[in-house]
C-alpha cells in the first residue's frame, strides 16, 4: 500500500480517536438534568468507553490499509518490535498529529456552539495542579511509561502471526479502555503523544508546557515494550 494512502488512514483514524475519546469527554463527561442528585453526564466510564471503541471501531475500518496505528508511541513500538520499517515512522506520526489536531479542531467547533462555553482543560493532559487528582510530576511520569508499555504489549501479542486472527481489534480496544479506568484520575490519560498536542494546542499555556511528558513517557514506554517482547516471543524482525 502507497505510503500516501497510509497517511491518509492514519489521519483519518486519529482524527476520530480524538473526536470519539476526548470528544466525549469535553462534551458528554458532565452534563446537567433537570435532579441536580441525578447527573446525565457518561463520567470517568463513559469516556474510557469511548477511546477503546474509537479504537476498536478504526481497527478494523483501516487495520487492512495502515495497521491502524493511531498513535506515534504505537508506531515506534512497532519498529522496535521489528513489525514496522524505521523510514515510515515519522511520515506516520505527521499524519497522526495532524489527525489528532483536525479531530480536536472539530470538536471546539461544536462545543463553542453553546451559549456561555468555557474552554477549560479542553480534555488536556496534566500532572500537578493540572492533574485531575492532583498527581504529581514523578506519578505522572510513571503511569504514563507503564500504561503505554502495556498497551504495547497487548498490541504486539495480539497482532502476532501465531495468534487467531480477528480477535486484536477487540483486545486492544479494551486494553485502551481499562488503561483510561486507571489513569484518568493521575494524567487525564495520553499514552498518545498525537492526542495530547491536539488538546494542548487549544488549550496553549500550561498545557504546552507540560506537553514535554507527554511525549516522552509514552515513547519510552513503547521502545521499551517493543524491545521487550521480541525477546519474550523470541522473534526475529521482519521489517529492519
Amino acid at each position: 500500500m502507497p505510503i500516501i494512502n497510509r497517511m491518509a488512514a492514519e489521519f483519518i483514524g486519529t482524527l476520530w480517536l480524538v473526536l470519539g475519546g476526548c470528544g466525549s469527554a469535553v462534551l458528554a463527561a458532565a452534563f446537567p438534568s433537570a435532579d441536580p442528585t441525578n447527573p446525565l453526564g457518561i463520567a470517568f466510564v463513559g469516556v474510557a468507553l469511548a477511546f477503546g471503541l474509537t479504537v476498536l471501531t478504526m481497527a478494523y475500518a483501516i487495520g487492512h490499509i495502515s495497521g491502524c496505528h493511531l498513535n506515534p508511541a504505537v508506531s515506534v513500538g512497532m519498529w522496535a518490535g521489528g513489525r514496522f520499517p524505521a523510514s515510515d515512522v515519522v511520515p506516520y506520526i505527521i499524519a497522526q498529529v495532524l489527525g489528532a489536531t483536525a479531530g480536536a479542531a472539530i470538536i471546539y467547533l461544536i462545543a463553542t456552539g453553546k451559549p456561555g462555553f468555557e474552554l477549560g482543560n479542553f480534555a488536556a493532559n496534566g500532572f500537578g495542579e493540572y492533574s485531575p487528582g492532583q498527581y504529581g510530576l514523578n506519578a505522572a511520569l510513571i503511569c504514563e511509561i507503564v500504561m503505554t508499555f502495556m498497551f504495547l504489549i497487548v498490541i504486539l501479542g495480539s497482532t502476532h502471526k501465531n495468534t487467531p486472527t480477528g480477535f486484536a481489534p477487540i483486545a486492544i480496544g479494551l486494553c485502551l479502555t481499562l488503561i483510561h479506568l486507571v489513569s484518568i484520575p493521575v494524567t487525564n490519560t495520553s499514552v498518545n503523544p498525537a492526542r495530547s498536542t491536539s488538546q494542548a494546542i487549544f488549550v496553549g499555556g500550561w498545557a504546552l508546557q507540560q506537553l514535554w511528558l507527554f511525549w516522552v513517557a509514552p515513547i519510552v514506554g513503547a521502545a521499551l515494550a517493543g524491545f521487550f517482547h521480541r525477546w519474550m516471543a523470541d522473534d526475529h524482525p521482519t521489517i529492519s
